[in-house]
């Protein structure tokens, strides 16, 4: 098979996605299923559908604009505030986008009016992890200026927690929110339709039993792809781990000195490395690197450790020298995929859904 390459067993994915939708509709809690991480794949999407999510969220114009034209049928939302110079294609693509700006959405307005079209507004509302949001006094007045702009709805308010910061969505920031939703209804006599309590990192929250309050949606995208929360990167009971996996080709296996010599400086990545001594090592290198991946993202074979990667070689140690030709298989996290997903030097293998997915399946195995 081509390598480097990407392997994505649609099963699993539909497995995660259903399994996440159906506890979550316990809770009260819809999902919108977020493909940023896959280059907004239509096949991947189309397996979100199927698995029961309410809505699919890219951060992309573009790759909203791809699915669109696939024909997918379901409400798409733009999960990044939309550029002021994307406004009109946002309004003609994406049912609703995430806001914290007054000026985007009085463009939005006007691209609305021009198009004759009616764009839902979710305002993002900041609780403390420092990304995008409005400032929680702010929120009334920037409410009422949103309701006061034809060819704009707003449809609710949502929160992102723990992808700059890490700051936790526990139960005081939930309740935060859900105050700020009864406040909204009883300031303006109005019913808000999404309380979207933020991304996969908030579901050990919901998953705990807490009291969801007013929350009614989570953006997820780790979750379903990976099999794990984005807090401490720990599996998900009852989902896979291993949906998306990378494999890469060995072009080079050698016993080397553990220890650079000569004169160190700078890597070519601006880094100073460091080591001891171990003596001599069976040391292989792969066809991939930083320009494919994010190489600390990547988890090898028991007995295989990760040494350092440059712009096009992983350079890896193992137990006894592997074979030239043979392919090795990493799983990753959510930075390693992201970075594959989007390299036009990294294949894509799908294996595709063979009906539904047999729930006896034991997850988080492989």
């Amino acid at each position: 098979m081509t390598g480097p390459r990407l392997n994505i067993d649609l099963d699993k994915i539909y497995h995660n996605a259903h399994t996440l939708v159906e506890l979550l509709a316990d809770r009260g809690i819809s999902v919108t299923g977020v493909t940023k991480a896959t280059l907004g794949s239509r096949e991947i999407a189309e397996v979100l559908i199927r698995a029961g999510v309410k809505a699919i969220g890219d951060s992309r114009i573009e790759n909203i604009e791809v699915m669109r034209l696939a024909g997918l049928p379901v409400a798409m939302t733009l999960i990044r505030s939309p550029m002021l110079s994307q406004t009109d294609r946002v309004v003609m693509h994406a049912d609703v986008s995430l806001n914290t700006e007054l000026d985007v959405i009085r463009k939005l307005s006007h691209s609305g009016q021009k198009a004759g079209r009616i764009h839902g507004i979710i305002l993002m509302v900041e609780l403390g992890d420092l990304r995008e949001g409005i400032m929680p006094g702010d929120l009334i007045n920037t409410v009422g200026e949103t309701l006061r702009l034809p060819n704009v709805a707003f449809k609710g308010i949502g929160t992102n927690l723990a992808c700059r910061s890490g700051v936790s969505p526990d139960a005081e920031k939930m309740a935060q929110l859900s105050a700020l939703a009864v406040s909204i209804e009883a300031t303006f006599d109005l019913t808000i339709d999404i309380v979207s309590g933020g991304n996969s990192a908030s579901l050990p929250w919901v998953l705990s039993g807490a009291d969801v309050g007013r929350i009614n949606e989570l953006r997820l995208g780790e979750s379903i792809l990976l099999g794990c929360e984005p807090l401490h990167r720990q599996p998900i009971d009852g989902l896979h781990t291993d949906a998306i996996t990378l494999s890469a080709e060995v072009i080079e296996s050698k016993v080397k000195p553990s220890k650079a010599w000569g004169e160190v400086g700078q890597t070519a990545f601006g880094e100073r490395p460091s080591g001891t001594d171990r003596g001599h090592i069976s040391q292989s290198i792969l066809a991939i690197g930083q320009q494919d991946t994010d190489p600390c993202g990547l988890r090898p074979p028991r007995g295989i450790n990760v040494l350092g990667a440059s712009s096009d070689h992983l350079i890896l140690e193992s137990d006894h020298c592997l074979t030239i030709g043979s392919e090795m298989t990493f799983q990753l996290n959510y930075g390693a995929l992201v970075r594959a997903m989007t390299s036009p030097f990294v294949a894509e293998v799908v294996k595709p859904q063979c009906g539904t997915f047999n729930r006896t399946v034991e997850a988080n195995n492989g």
